[in-house]
């Protein structure tokens, strides 16, 4: 029984790409990896890794015995939610920039048509309250104007709600992103609370308002993403079990088990259980979340530390995979912990390819990382994804 797996490690990026002058231009010095070795030295200890492909795109020292490659990122910027959306086979589109400051007004007129209630809940406050339970306002974490949040109070709008709300949203805003989420635990009084400006925006503290914990609940909704050409939902309507461990239980839309765990410790745990319990053909999705975390907080010794864990997992994991199986290895962005910010960093992708069957190959630069999504459905035999050319013919051994 033939099992796929994808391993992100979130954020492991290898050096700025060739456009990032158009995005970023003071990235352009970024490279997580590198700079996290330069910093580390010989604390930072990734030996599988290295001798897996990242030696040889790195500093070009010999092939390793498995297939390996990098890939560009095809959706603007640098992003976890789209990144996923292209591994998986559907590039978002180019997507606008607003702020509610300029878009709130349209808005309200576009919900209420909808049948929603709709009032300032502050005057001289751009920010949106939607039947009394929730909050459409700025993103405050992300880049500044790539994402809407919808935030609400689920004891006042149950979730499948909330996200009808958002759809909504989304289908009048050409932002990157459009989040609807809520919890239990929070009240629209709270949520309220945590109004505030930054900068041009007006959003909500999320973290303050207390939406997440126990009962929190999140749907993305990226801009020209097509969730059904993915291969995630084209093996949910096959039939294929698709598992989704880590962050990829939030930003991948499907069905299977799935399981949003953060720690690191815990995600490989389980990911080793589930391999080893499933006895039917399956797919496995699994995002490091803790490394984008590091990246985030400028901390090189966190994601140094993570990195060894990744490592010494993958050495005691991939000598267990059957003959048959594939295990591929990347990152989705940047996220230099030493370039001077926090935010993500525009930079190619590892390609790392392991298994039994997999023959000493250099795939090369990939145009897009939406071929890893193409690959998958190559493998099980399914229909193709809307975007992304499938490599399996390059890596399987003749």
């Amino acid at each position: 029984m033939a099992k796929m797996m994808l391993l992100v490690i979130d954020s492991f990026g290898i050096g700025a790409m060739d456009d990032c002058e158009d995005y970023v231009p003071s990235d352009c010095a970024a490279n997580t990896y590198k700079h996290i070795r330069n910093k580390k030295g010989d604390a930072l200890k990734i030996p599988f890794m290295y001798k897996s492909g990242l030696g040889a795109l790195v500093d070009g020292v010999p092939a390793p015995a498995n297939a390996y490659g990098y890939a560009k990122l095809a959706h603007h910027g640098a992003d976890t939610y789209l990144g996923h959306q292209e591994i998986t086979g559907s590039c978002p589109n180019k997507s606008t920039k607003r702020l509610m400051k300029d878009i709130h007004n349209g808005m309200k007129e576009k919900l209420e048509k909808t049948g929603y209630h709709v009032t300032y809940p502050y005057e001289d406050c751009p920010v949106l309250l939607v039947n009394d339970a929730a909050v459409v306002a700025d993103n405050l974490e992300s880049t500044v104007g790539n994402i809407v949040n919808v935030t609400a109070d689920f004891k006042k709008m149950p979730f499948e709600a909330v996200k009808e709300l958002g759809m909504v949203v989304r289908q009048n805003v050409d932002t990157t992103r459009v989040i609807a989420f809520g919890g239990p635990h929070t009240s629209i009084d709270q949520i309220l609370s945590c109004v505030q400006q930054k900068g041009e925006q007006w959003g909500v503290d999320s973290p303050k308002a207390g939406v997440y914990g126990e009962g929190y609940d999140v749907y993305h909704m990226g801009y020209g993403v097509n969730i059904n050409k993915q291969f995630p939902m084209i093996a949910a309507e096959n039939g294929l079990k698709v598992y989704r461990l880590g962050k990829t239980a939030d930003v991948l839309h499907g069905k299977g088990p799935s399981n949003p765990i953060v720690n690191t410790t815990d995600l490989l745990k389980q990911v080793s259980k589930a391999y080893h319990a499933e006895q039917d053909d399956a797919a496995f999705l699994i995002n490091i979340q803790e490394t984008d975390l590091a990246g985030h907080a400028e901390d090189a010794d966190w994601y140094c530390e993570l990195l060894n864990e990744t490592d010494d997992w993958l050495c005691k994991f991939v000598p267990q995979m059957e003959r048959e199986d594939i295990l591929i290895v990347m990152a989705d962005h940047g996220n230099d912990p030493t370039i001077g910010h926090s935010n993500h960093t525009r930079e190619y992708v590892p390609l790392m390819i392991l298994g039994q069957s997999v023959q000493q190959t250099n795939i090369g630069l990939r145009d897009t990382m939406a071929d890893v999504g193409a690959t998958f459905c190559d493998f099980f035999g399914l229909p193709e994804t809307v975007e992304g050319r499938s490599f399996k013919g390059e890596i399987l051994a003749k």
